[in-house]
């Protein structure tokens, strides 16, 4: 199993954290960057431990900061070999730390720079359905709708071929609307992840979240789709190895 989408540079002892994810049987790990010193210490991780990978961008909360003018810092740490994807990037109506018009800039910066790179992108989406399907339009690399939230957004995602990921919010009892998209997503586009240290599955919810809790979410997917748990993880396990390009042995 894989968590796609971890905030390692935030948990407390990620040494301690990604020992127990092995022992769950959480093998890999995307550890993502939100700004350029967060997007370091992601590399510095992956680079640490075997499994770990990188997604590295700057978040539409610092879309207002002075991070949003360091997009041309994320393509030598880019190039890294552990960094697999651009991201997370997007849209955000919900916290409003920057306006709509100061997202979209950063937005569309670091799309183009996946473009020209050929990476993936990971994209925050929150109560923005509209405008990221429209910024997305014109991007032809591989997508991650990381903690999909947005029902309404996935005819386009359907559409479009592109991934989406689930975090530990799909297991809350009043989830049915996400656990009803979860069913409609083909078997080769699904994904899960942890948000962690956020977002903590409804069984251990009001802890700190961390890698080994995907396990939550997984049993919760499997659920609502029908399937075997242990088919289900091995399926999310290679949907992320095409997605985010990841070597087949865990390396």
């Amino acid at each position: 199993m894989i968590d796609t989408h971890a905030h390692l540079d935030a948990c407390e002892e990620p040494d301690a954290i990604l020992e127990r994810a092995r022992d769950a049987g959480v093998g890999r790990v995307v550890t993502i960057g939100t700004g350029i010193d967060s997007c370091r210490a992601a590399l510095e991780l992956a680079t640490a431990h075997d499994g770990v990978f990188a997604a590295l961008g700057i978040d539409p909360h610092q879309a207002a900061a002075s991070d949003a003018d360091r997009v041309e810092e994320l393509r030598p740490l880019l190039s890294h070999p552990r960094a697999v994807a651009v991201g997370e990037t997007g849209l955000d109506q919900f916290h409003r730390f920057a306006t709509l018009d100061e997202q979209r800039r950063l937005f569309r910066a670091q799309l183009a720079l996946a473009q020209e790179l050929g990476k993936p992108v990971v994209i925050h989406s929150r109560e923005a359905v509209a405008e990221t399907a429209a910024e997305l339009a014109g991007f032809d690399c591989a997508v991650v709708l990381h903690c999909f939230s947005e029902p309404e957004l996935l005819p386009v995602a359907l559409e479009r071929g592109y991934y989406v990921s689930f975090a530990g919010n799909v297991t809350f009892p009043k989830a049915t609307k996400l656990r009803e998209a979860a069913t409609r997503v083909p078997a080769d586009r699904i994904l899960a992840e942890t948000d962690s240290p956020y977002l903590a599955p409804q069984p251990v919810r009001g802890r700190s979240n961390e890698p080994s809790f995907v396990m939550h979410t997984l049993r919760a997917l499997a659920e609502a789709r029908g399937e075997d748990p242990g088919e289900l993880a091995d399926r999310i396990d290679a949907n992320a190895t095409v997605a985010f390009g990841l070597p087949g042995d865990g390396s």
